[in-house]
């Protein structure tokens, strides 16, 4: 079985390297962008569609909720699950997220459990 995908989105170098090391530790091969619009050129070249989405919601170029807005709009991606992985709050921003098409949300700061939690819930614990 070929090793799942996933792809996080964050401005933060820093919480691009811990989300990919647990993903990494979960049995994911992990790549990285630095807001939506990097992401969506990753998507765009890249022949594999990852299982997973890590978005962050604050990010320069594309925030979180417009890359899952577009990512929506595309039939290709339906099956791809976003995860928004932020310190926003405020459950307005919870619920745009979700309406938006996100399938989970995750507060930061978090433990290793709690992410590998949201992965079951979505389905997609590998390790």
């Amino acid at each position: 079985m070929a090793t799942p995908q996933a792809l996080v989105i964050d401005d933060s170098r820093a919480m691009r390297l811990i989300l990919g090391d647990l993903l990494n530790q979960l049995g994911y091969e992990t790549h990285e962008a630095g807001d939506g619009q990097q992401a969506i050129s990753l998507l765009e070249e890249d022949q594999t569609i990852p299982t997973l989405a890590l978005v962050d919601w604050n990010m320069p170029v594309m925030n979180g909720l417009d890359f899952i807005k577009a990512v929506r709009e595309k039939t290709c991606y339906t099956d791809m699950k976003l995860l928004v992985v932020t310190s926003e709050a405020e459950v307005g921003h919870m619920v745009e997220a979700l309406t938006a098409g996100a399938d989970e949300y995750l507060m930061k700061p978090f433990s290793s459990e709690a992410l590998a939690s949201k992965l079951e819930m979505l389905g997609l614990r590998h390790a």
